[in-house]
Formats: structure tokens, sequence, C-alpha cells
């Protein structure tokens, strides 16, 4: 894997990275936030997973996540936060980032999150090769069809804009098992590949966001079961058979 990691704490950049070295994977440090953006958009293709902290000098992880975004869709962003509430980590999503953790971290957790969504995210970001337009969709409801070659999604015919990597494999989980309901322990399961590193916040923050988007194209088909999770149910949605 190939890491840029944007902190300015050179005592975690110390610690970190003799965890990287065991894992053999290349990591560039940079401590600034204006720095972090030429270094990403120096060469696009070469990173695989952002590890970015909040609180930077010169532009602060949110601005850095969203001017990445601009450039890549694809590319995986980690936010590092020191801020525990649901607000910070819904606006985190919402600029870019495909997960984020809580300062202070344990090393082999925050090891085993970056593995779980860089495997997920492997498709993705591999060497796919030309999308075919006639390819057939292998996740099909009344109104939604998915497509995990082209990571397309559409809802009515219409295409849900601007899906982060993330936002997809959860969609695709749930509209994968229609009127399934889903408690979050199991979607931070199948979706980011860890059970007891996950913080169930995290699939709340990716629902929000999803939905948000959804909406932009049709009636929500995401919904709650309180107590327990999320189901997706496009039964009595206007189109549905």
């Amino acid at each position: 894997m190939r890491i840029l990691m944007v902190e300015d704490n050179t005592s975690v950049s110390e610690m970190m990275s003799m965890f990287f070295k065991k894992e053999g994977w290349e990591v560039t440090y940079v401590t600034d936030g204006n720095d972090a953006v030429l270094t990403f958009n120096a060469a696009p293709q070469s990173w695989d997973l952002i590890l970015l902290d909040l609180n930077l000098p010169g532009l602060d992880g949110m601005q850095v996540a969203m001017k990445i975004r601009e450039v890549s869709k694809l590319v995986l962003i980690m936010m590092l936060t020191a801020r525990d509430t649901e607000s910070d980590q819904v606006l985190g999503l919402e600029m870019g980032a495909d997960d984020y953790v809580t300062k202070p971290f344990s090393p082999i957790t925050l090891i085993a999150r970056m593995r779980a969504i860089y495997r997920r995210a492997e498709i993705a970001n591999g060497t796919i090769g030309p999308v075919d337009v006639h390819e057939e969709f292998d996740v099909v409801t009344s109104t939604m069809k998915l497509n995990s070659s082209t990571r397309e999604a559409y809802l009515n015919g219409q295409l849900i804009q601007d899906l982060t990597p993330k936002e997809f494999d959860l969609l695709r989980a749930l509209a994968g098992k229609q009127r399934q309901v889903f408690s979050r322990e199991q979607l931070l399961q199948l979706v980011w590949d860890y059970e007891y590193f996950g913080d169930e916040r995290t699939v709340d923050a990716h629902v929000k966001k999803l939905r948000q988007k959804i909406e932009k194209v049709g009636p929500q088909v995401i919904q709650t079961v309180w107590g327990v999770g999320y189901k997706f149910d496009d039964s009595s949605v206007n189109g549905a058979d």
C-alpha cells in the first residue's frame, strides 16, 4: 500500500512509521495542509490511501480532503481526529473521507482498519479494464440497479452521483439483501471488514451521507429500524413492481 500521511505531530508519525515498515507499506510524510495538496496533486495515481489529520497548519484536514476529492473520487481518505462529535464526523465524510479514527488510537487498531478499508476498495482502485457499458448489473431491485465493476448505482434509471467507495459498498450490502435488517455491527463487518475495531457512528454517518445523495435523484429506500439498524426497502416506492 502507498500511503500519504498528513500529520503535524512528529511523535505520532514516528510511532506509526515502525508499524508501516513492518507491514511493508510505502509512506510519505507531510506536516502541512498546503504541502499535502501539492504532494498529492503532483502524482494523484501514486497513492492508495491518505491518512489525514484534521488539525493542520495551512489548510485544515477538511479543506485538504475536499481538494483531494476534486481530483480523485477513488483514493481512500482516512481522517485522524481528536474531535469526537457526530457533527464533525459527518462533516468529515461530507468532505470526502471514507473513514475516521478518533485520537488517541491504538496503532494496531489503526493498521487493522487501514488494511480493511484498502482490501474492500481493491476493486475500485485496482487495474480494471475498459468499462463495458452493456455489462449486466449484479444487484437489481424493483427500483435500484448496481454495477460493481463500474461502481455505479441507479435509482429509477437516474445515476446516484459522487458515491464514495464506502458509500457504494454500503448500498450494495443493503440492496443485495432487500428488506433484511442489518445491525450496525453487521454492517461494520460487511462493509469495513472489521468487527471489534469499529465505531458504530461510522455507519450512521455514512448512511446519513448516502441518504442525502439518494434523495437528490429519487425517494428514500434506506430505512431505519429503530433499536436494530438499517434495511433497504423500495417496495412502497413509485415505480416499484
